[in-house]
């Protein structure tokens, strides 16, 4: 079992920065992929970027190309997701999922872990 807890999030206007944290417990996150969701009222869950558990590969939505930036800390148990240039359309829930040795997919489905998630709030 691997328990996940978000932080960082909270309200910043836009073209402003924050990061994201996603400590683990109960395992070792060194065996695991790593990945962030955003789920904005009325919409469904999206990706938003992804690490394998290696941390030799990562990927991201997009929407956000150029803009965050997700690593690891497998020292720290941690994997972050930095994020540059809010946009409001940034607002979300953010989750951060775990799939063991997983590539860091896009897809929900192959994480078997998740947080309870951080509110990210940007206002023009």
């Amino acid at each position: 079992q691997v328990q996940l807890v978000e932080s960082g999030g909270g309200q910043v206007q836009a073209g402003g920065s924050l990061r994201l944290s996603c400590a683990a417990s109960g395992r070792t996150v060194g065996r695991y992929a790593m990945g962030w969701f955003r789920q904005a009222p009325g919409k469904e869950r999206e990706f938003v970027a992804g690490i394998s558990w290696s941390g030799g590969s990562t990927n991201s939505a997009d929407s956000v190309k150029g803009r965050f930036t997700i690593s690891r800390d497998d020292a720290k148990n941690t994997v972050y997701l930095q994020m540059n240039n809010l946009k409001s359309e940034d607002t979300a829930v953010y989750y951060c999922a775990a799939d063991r040795y997983g590539s860091g997919s896009g897809s929900a489905l192959t994480y078997g872990y998740w947080g309870q998630g951080t509110q990210v709030t940007v206002s023009s």
